[in-house]
């Protein structure tokens, strides 16, 4: 399969870098499209993170694949409009999106709660998911304890903002690494404290999908870091067991933003995985 001809609505060269707003359900939702004359990808980020987190896998894939990154609701330069919202409007999101750039089918990657709106977008429109790439996410939801002290930790977020003492130990959650650290929570600090509200509702009040992994035929790849203890390895382990077109866990080393810390392990993953899809 190949991407759509240079004629169509969105498309460009490959040689330059579209970068952009969409119309769709009411947000507008700002992507870069990265070119490349092959099959489409489609990278959907993180919690407090945004489309920059993939710029090593960009850069690995865009010369081969036609590469997509975007924002989510509540998160980049998205213009969000504020309200109530589920990973399935995330995932219609991100199939308008598609829809937008004339993209009919495309792989689907997404890392943890990117993972959580490919995974709905697939259960929605299987028809459109050539195949998942789930990076260090889950289709469960956490325990009653983690949720509790998750919450915890938005509602002092909406109360004082990233201080130190909260910005610190979540970005240690996620990325655990220095740098990149310093990067992230610099990003969070140049947004009002109060934008976390609606994405954490939506990150709290999200349905198990577990018993619907069956449901899912399209090829996947799941990798995930061997120091994630954001979402453990054994919920790694179950997501890819449910999956039929799973072959197993790819252990890699690195957090929960294992792709962005240690992009090594993660795009050749990634590159195999692409590969082997038949056209």
């Amino acid at each position: 399969m190949t991407g759509p001809p240079l004629s169509r609505p969105g498309r460009i060269a490959a040689t330059f870098r579209a970068v952009t707003f969409a119309s769709v359900n009411d947000q507008q939702i700002f992507f870069e499209d990265h070119g490349g004359d092959g099959p489409p990808v489609i990278f959907s980020h993180g919690f407090l993170m945004d489309h920059e987190m993939f710029e090593p896998q960009v850069a690995a894939l865009k010369d081969i694949y036609r590469v997509i990154t975007w924002d989510e609701r509540g998160f980049g330069r998205t213009q969000f409009d504020g309200k109530p919202f589920s990973y399935y409007d995330s995932a219609s999101d991100c199939l308008g999106l598609l829809d937008h750039l004339g993209i009919d089918k495309a792989v689907l990657a997404g890392m943890s709660q990117g993972g959580f709106l490919s995974l709905r977008a697939a259960l929605t429109a299987p028809e459109r998911v050539r195949a998942l790439i789930l990076l260090d996410t889950e289709a469960g939801v956490p325990s009653e304890e983690t949720a509790a002290r998750e919450q915890g930790m938005v509602d002092y977020w909406l109360a004082v903002g990233p201080v130190d003492d909260l910005a610190n130990p979540v970005a240690d959650l996620i990325i655990a690494e220095p740098v990149e650290n310093a990067k992230w929570i610099a990003k969070w600090r140049a947004v009002p404290k109060e934008a976390l509200a609606e994405p954490a509702h939506c990150l709290h009040a999200r349905d198990d999908i577990t018993a619907r992994l069956g449901d899912i035929s399209c090829p996947a790849l799941v990798v995930h870091g061997t120091e994630d203890v954001s979402i453990p390895m054994d919920k790694a382990e179950l997501l890819s067991a449910g999956l039929s077109g799973s072959t197993g866990v790819v252990k890699v080393p690195g957090a929960h933003a294992a792709n962005l810390t240690h992009p090594e392990a993660v795009n050749a993953a990634i590159v195999d995985f692409l590969a082997g899809l038949a056209d």
